[in-house]
């Protein structure tokens, strides 16, 4: 059941990402950014530990836990070291995601030669 879950979670987020990306003249890059920020505005309001909770990896796969991940790692560091902690906490965690995102993306780009 939690196969079923997260699949259905992850699809019902995409497809709300493809309606706004058919139905305004906002650009993929837009659309990102405002899954990414959303994610963290659930967090602040407490609801993204329920989502992963309930639905798995139907919620840590999308780009809205990114955002997740830079609000939650950001407070826990602020409640650890205070204000330079915001910085300290949110670079620990984020930086693994992003160095995986630039090496998957070089493997890639070698295996399938993308186009200009």
């Amino acid at each position: 059941m939690n196969f079923l879950y997260a699949f259905l979670f992850a699809g019902v987020v995409c497809a709300l990402g493809q309606i706004i990306l058919d139905n305004t003249k906002l650009t993929p890059g837009h659309i990102t950014s405002l899954f990414t920020v959303g994610g963290a505005i659930l967090s602040f309001l407490g609801c993204y530990d329920k989502f992963i909770s309930t639905f798995g990896a139907g919620a840590t796969v999308l780009i809205s836990n990114f955002g997740h991940m830079l609000f939650s790692s950001a407070w826990k560091g602020y409640l650890e070291e205070g204000i330079l902690g915001i910085f300290s906490g949110m670079f620990v965690k984020s930086s693994i995601a992003i160095t995986g995102v630039i090496v998957f993306s070089f493997i890639f780009a070698i295996i399938f030669k993308p186009k200009d």
